[in-house]
């Protein structure tokens, strides 16, 4: 059985948390571990088999990082564009029926989402092990939330008569229902929260999915005929890809392959109750967070200091957040935003998020910190002519040979030791050393130490723009 995590992600519900660049998946919203890691680690015992994650090409230094922290090898899927889930399972499939030895039967893929939380990993293991013969016979199956509330923000899948090993036959998937049709649903006893987790054959899905959506087929074929290996990614032929139909695996396949008349069930779902949640709000995350006596949960770093609140959510990232006379209250402090919002409406903080993209800031994208697959920077301060920021360069690692058009820089070591290249120059620069990087200079910055290597870096001239680099050389190929 191999794992399938798909770490897509528009980073819009959780903001100003999670954005565009850094969405949820990538953060550590309930335990030591981010929700990635979390999804992987609950693996341990059921599969030995390294997982494939499917991800925005964006994304992929993160997922390779964070993956490799977790103690996982990983074979990593670049989507150059989004196209839901069908298609993404696709070119999973493919890429292990093309690395399958032969003679050896095809694997059964597990197809898990990277940002839920399930609390009870034992529950979701066996849970998962009750679909397995079925799936080894060809059926698809698929993981059911037993629902703890008549929720109208999941779609349903409704579960007819047991089938053999214990899971029951699924009858139909059904969409999101209003309020009155989700009391019914809870009523009715037979009635699952639809958790995005499936499993299936990979050639099956393949049969199955030429069947229904051969346009979907033919594309994600066409897409992997002529992949590039690229470290431990495979990227995929972007052209061929952006022509594929943007659809999900519930519509693409599974509501079409349960609603065929038979007399045996095409689709089965194992029922699993073990605490778990999308994490698809605040609210939500508030409903899974431990809590005081007066039902607040506290996140983050920062300090938090509670007079007369109730029923409210608190994260702090790095200061002092208060909060007075305050009821059933979202209060999110990051460095460049801050969100204040009602725990009944956080479902629409992605109307902020459009408005704050239509008017083209950037809090929607990144954070103040800004990832790279070298390290990160901190834009600490900023002016009309300057700019200010932290730099820290992971050991060994090295930023491209570049060049600005509009920009000097000022580098000044505050920890480790940095190898500079300025023009025909290489030299080091140590401990409460400073350098000097002029305009048009084509220069180059490397941490050559064991430790992390901080600096501060002052930017100035008439455009800062981070689009003012030219690349002519760079490790992780963006040149």
């Amino acid at each position: 059985m191999i794992p399938v995590i798909m770490a897509g992600g528009s980073g819009t519900r959780l903001w100003p948390l999670s954005r565009t660049a850094y969405p949820k998946q990538f953060l550590k919203l309930s335990g030591q571990l981010t929700m990635l890691q979390q999804t992987a680690a609950r693996l341990d015992g059921l599969s030995n088999q390294d997982p494939v994650v499917i991800c925005n090409e964006a994304h992929r230094f993160l997922v390779a990082e964070q993956m490799l922290l977790g103690g996982k090898k990983t074979s990593i899927i670049l989507e150059p564009v989004g196209r839901n889930t069908a298609p993404a399972i696709a070119l999973a499939a493919l890429q292990v029926l093309k690395n399958l030895p032969d003679g050896e039967d095809a694997p059964v893929l597990l197809i898990l989402a990277a940002d839920h939380v399930i609390q009870d990993i034992e529950a979701f293991q066996s849970a998962a092990e009750q679909l397995l013969p079925a799936v080894k016979a060809g059926q698809f199956g698929t993981l059911g939330i037993v629902p703890t509330e008549a929720a109208t923000g999941y779609g349903y899948i409704q579960a007819g008569a047991e089938v053999d090993g214990g899971c029951l036959a699924v009858q139909q998937f059904v969409e999101k229902p209003d309020a009155a049709t989700a009391q019914t649903y809870l009523g009715a006893g037979n009635y699952f929260w639809n958790s995005g987790m499936f499993m299936v054959r990979a050639d099956r899905y393949l049969e199955e999915l030429e069947r229904f959506r051969p346009d979907i087929h033919a594309a994600c074929v066409k897409a992997m005929s002529a992949t590039a290996e690229d470290m431990d990614f495979v990227r995929v032929d972007a052209e061929s890809f952006a022509e594929c139909p943007d659809e999900s695996i519930d519509y693409a396949i599974m509501e079409p392959l349960s609603a065929l008349d038979g007399d045996a069930a095409q689709v089965v779902v194992a029922p699993l109750d073990a605490g778990w949640s999308d994490v698809g709000s605040w609210s939500a995350l508030w409903d899974i967070a431990d809590k005081c006596e007066n039902g607040n949960a506290t996140l983050g770093s920062g300090d938090v200091i509670l007079e007369d609140t109730t029923n409210s959510f608190v994260y702090s990232g790095a200061r002092l957040v208060t909060t007075l006379g305050l009821d059933g209250v979202v209060v999110v402090d990051t460095p460049d935003a801050l969100l204040v919002a009602s725990k009944d409406k956080v479902q629409e903080v992605k109307k902020i998020v459009a408005q704050i993209k239509q008017q083209g800031r950037s809090e929607f994208e990144q954070h103040r910190e800004v990832y790279r697959p070298w390290g990160k920077y901190d834009s600490v301060d900023n002016g009309e002519r300057y700019q200010v920021k932290c730099i820290t360069v992971k050991p060994g690692a090295k930023l491209s040979v570049q060049m600005h058009h509009h920009r000097a820089e000022h580098w000044i070591v505050v920890s480790g030791t940095a190898k500079v290249t300025n023009g025909e120059e290489t030299y080091l620069v140590t401990e409460n050393e400073s350098t000097y990087i002029p305009i048009g200079q084509v220069h180059a910055l490397e941490n050559p130490g064991v430790i992390e290597l901080e600096m501060i870096e002052v930017q100035s001239g008439s455009y800062l723009g981070e689009d003012d680099i030219v690349r002519f050389k760079d490790l992780y190929g963006r040149a």
